[in-house]
Formats: structure tokens, sequence, C-alpha cells
């Protein structure tokens, strides 16, 4: 169950939160919306809806390694009137802005959003816990280590997947020692993690669970898949497809991704499979 502006949403089955970047430079292009295109905004927002999408997650801010690094106005001003077009024209659906800085996260609130989607789970912004503790919203706590530039240099670990969890545990503790309730676990795919790392976090799943949070899996389209395969981007869906399931097996609550409707299809199938079990 979530907790959302005083509403209770039940997580009884698997949910999808759709990506919406309004970047010039995330890695996946079609993913991509100009901040200044109000129609093309609400084409995607609209086509993710109708396609199941129970949250959408606006961010401004890419952090494949290499990508610009925009100051928090530049990210605001990406953001916020996105939040605020979406907001206008669908009412119901939830938002998460994706963010790791505290004044966006509240500009975002501001504008409409509902849930804070923090890639580094607190460690770049010494404000947003706090933050989040006062503005009494859901966040999303992911595992992340350094920044987007030196990630991929930092994933020497003592215990995998061990100490994710633990990183994991320490964070989510000092979060509900300010009194934030509604927090949701996402393993950071891809982020301070190789490939085979990503594949043993998939394996390990399960072990999340000791949380007591709803757990979210972002594998969409990212190069574990890529590398693997040895294919570009645009060819990633199928991969996309077939660890979207694993994780549902394995305990997934909600799958962030770029194709919503075949993220459904995924869950659809595989409830038929765990229900036939029972």
């Amino acid at each position: 169950m979530l907790q959302v502006k005083g509403k209770l949403y039940p997580l009884d089955r698997p949910w999808v939160m759709g990506i919406l970047n309004v970047t010039p430079d995330s890695f996946f292009a079609p993913s991509r919306h100009s901040a200044d295109s109000a129609d093309e905004i609400l084409e995607r927002a609209s086509a993710m809806i109708r396609d199941g999408a129970s949250i959408l997650d606006i961010g401004g801010y890419s952090t494949r390694p290499g990508a610009e690094d925009p100051d928090p106005e530049e990210e605001k001003a990406r953001i916020v009137p996105a939040i605020s077009l979406i907001r206008k024209h669908f009412p119901d659906i939830l938002i998460s802005a994706d963010t790791f800085r505290a004044e966006v996260a509240e500009a975002a609130i501001e504008a409409g959003a509902d849930i804070i989607n923090d890639v580094a789970g607190g460690n770049l912004d010494e404000k947003m816990f706090g933050t989040v503790a006062r503005l009494n919203v859901p966040y999303i706590l992911m595992h992340m280590r350094g920044t987007p530039k030196t990630m991929s240099r930092l994933t020497d670990y003592d215990d995998f997947p061990g100490d994710v969890l633990r990183e994991l545990a320490e964070k989510l503790h000092q979060l509900r020692a300010l009194g934030v309730k509604d927090i949701i676990i996402d393993p950071g795919f891809g982020f301070a993690k190789t490939p085979d790392q990503n594949f043993s976090l998939l394996a390990h799943l399960p072990l999340f669970r000791e949380l007591g949070c709803p757990i979210l899996v972002g594998v969409s389209r990212k190069s574990t898949i890529t590398r693997t395969l040895g294919i570009p981007t645009e060819e990633a869906l199928n991969g996309t497809t077939v660890l979207n399931t694993v994780s549902l097996m394995n305990g997934a609550d909600i799958l962030r991704v770029h194709d919503v409707r075949e993220a459904m299809e995924a869950i659809l199938l595989t409830e038929k499979v765990k229900s036939s079990t029972r």
C-alpha cells in the first residue's frame, strides 16, 4: 500500500512506471522530449497512460555517462512545466520527479508531482532526505555509488549483493528516523554495477523483501542487455521484456520502462503463470 497525498493506492498487482524525459541527451533517443513542445509531451503521456502506466516518471537530467550536467535552474526549467502540463491534462495519473536535487524535488512537488525518484539515494544532496520528510511525499530510494560520471569505476564490493542490501538498509533507517513512511526500494540496476552484477541482482531480488518496502526494477533497454546481446539500444525491447519477466517472477512491484504496453503484457502473462501454481 502506498499513501499519496492522503489517498491509499494498493500494490496488489505490479505497476508500470513510464519514462518521459525532457532532456536532449537521454541514452534512448525516443524517450527524449523537448521541454518546449507541449503537444509532444502530452502525446507521449497520453500514450503511456492509455497503455496502462500507473506512474509517469519525469526527468530533466540524464544520468548516462558523459551526459551534460545542467544546473538546478535548467533542470527545473525542463521538468516543472512538463509536470504542470501533465497534471493539468491528466489529473488522476501519479507523477514522479526523477531528480537527485532537493530544490528541484521541492519545485516538482509544488508543480504537481506526487513522488520523488532519487537515483542517488540522498548521496548527492544532503538536503534531500529532510526535504522529502518535510514535504511528506513517497520517496524512491535507489542504490548508487559515486556520481553518474564516476559510478562505473565503483563496482568493487566485498559481498555482492549483500553490500547493496546493507547500504540501502542504512539509508532506509535514516529516512524512517526522519518520519518518511512511504518508501520504494530500487536496487539500482546499472548504477555502480557491472552487467554480471546486474544479473546477480535480478537473481537475488527476493532478498530485498527483507527491507519491507515495494521494489522497483529499472532495466529498460540498459547496457546490461545491449552489451550481452551485442545489439543497439533500439533493438533491446525483447531483452527488456525478458528481464522484466524475470523481475516479476522474483517479486518486483514496479517496472520502470520506456515501453509501457509490452511491460503490461509481461505483467498479465506472469500473473497467469503465478495464479496457476496456487
